[in-house]
C-alpha cells in the first residue's frame, strides 16, 4: 500500500467528531448516561439520581449541555454542562455555591458562566475530544458575551487527600487569585492534618486551565459524593494567554 493510501486509511479509521449544544431531551439524556458511566461506574461516585444509570440533578434543566458526538457511531464522546449567570440567579446560585462561599465573586455573576460535569467516554480520551469541548465552550462564551468562566477542578481523594493537599500547596505558590477573587470552602479539606509535601503531578485539566490564564481561587473543598477535593478555578477571558487564545477561540477540525 502506498504511503498516501495508508494515510487515507488511517484518516478514514479515525472517529469523525462534532461538537454542538444538545438540541433535544434525548441528547441531554445521552450525556447524562455518559456522566453516570464515568462518575459512578468508573470512579465510584455516590450520586443521588431519580433514575439509576442516568446522572440527573436539579441543575440540569437550567443548563445548556455541550456534547461531542461520533458521527459514524452516534456515540456521545464527551460532555460539559454550562450554567449561565442569569440562570444561576433564577435558581438561587451556581453549583459551586454549594461547595464554596462565592461572596467575593458576586459582582461578576452576570458576566460569568459555570462549567461542570465534564467527562469523556473511555474510547475517546484523546486531545481531539478535549479540544472540541473547549472550542465549544469558547464559542459559547464569545457568542453570549461572557467574560468569566468558573468551574470546580477535582482531585481524587483515593489516598485520603494527601495528593490534593500537596497539589494545593504547590499551586498556592504560583497560581492563587488576587485576594478580591478569593473563595472559601464550606467543607474544607483539612490541610493541616495531611501530608502536603508529596511530589505530585498537576492533573491535565488543571494544567490546561492554568495555561489559559486561570486562577485557583482558594483552598480546596471536600466533595463527599464524588470523594474528591475540588478547587474553584476562575478564568477571566481578558487573561487568556495569547498562545492559547488562538487555539481556544477557534474551531478544531473534526478529525
Amino acid at each position: 500500500m502506498l504511503r498516501s493510501e495508508q494515510h487515507e486509511a488511517r484518516r478514514a479509521a479515525r472517529p469523525r467528531l462534532q461538537v454542538q449544544m444538545a438540541r433535544t431531551e434525548e441528547d441531554i439524556r445521552e450525556a447524562q448516561k455518559l456522566r453516570w458511566r464515568v462518575f459512578v461506574d468508573e470512579l465510584g461516585a455516590q450520586l443521588r439520581s431519580p433514575e439509576p444509570g442516568v446522572d440527573q440533578d436539579l441543575y440540569d434543566r437550567h443548563c445548556e449541555h455541550l456534547v461531542v458526538r461520533d458521527d459514524a457511531s452516534g456515540e456521545v464522546a464527551g460532555t460539559y454542562r454550562i450554567l449561565t449567570g442569569a440562570s444561576a440567579r433564577r435558581i438561587g446560585g451556581f453549583y459551586s455555591d454549594e461547595e464554596f462561599d462565592l461572596t467575593r465573586l458576586a459582582h461578576l455573576r452576570d458576566r460569568t458562566m459555570e462549567i461542570g460535569r465534564s467527562c469523556v467516554h473511555p474510547d475517546y480520551r484523546n486531545g481531539a475530544t478535549i479540544a472540541l469541548l473547549w472550542s465549544g465552550l469558547a464559542d459559547f462564551m464569545r457568542d453570549h458575551g461572557y467574560e468569566y468562566l468558573i468551574g470546580c477542578a477535582s482531585v481524587s481523594m483515593a489516598d485520603g487527600g494527601h495528593a490534593a493537599a500537596s497539589l494545593y500547596n504547590r499551586l498556592s505558590q504560583s497560581s492563587l487569585s488576587p485576594i478580591e477573587y478569593r473563595v472559601f470552602p464550606r467543607c474544607p479539606l483539612p490541610l493541616d492534618r495531611l501530608d502536603g509535601d508529596r511530589e505530585v503531578q498537576v492533573p491535565p485539566l488543571i494544567k490546561g486551565y492554568l495555561r489559559c490564564g486561570a486562577f485557583v481561587c482558594g483552598e480546596p473543598a471536600w466533595d463527599p459524593d464524588f470523594n474528591t477535593a475540588d478547587l474553584l478555578m476562575l478564568m477571566p477571558l481578558s487573561r487568556l494567554d495569547g498562545r492559547y487564545a488562538r487555539h481556544f477561540m477557534k474551531h478544531v477540525p473534526d478529525t
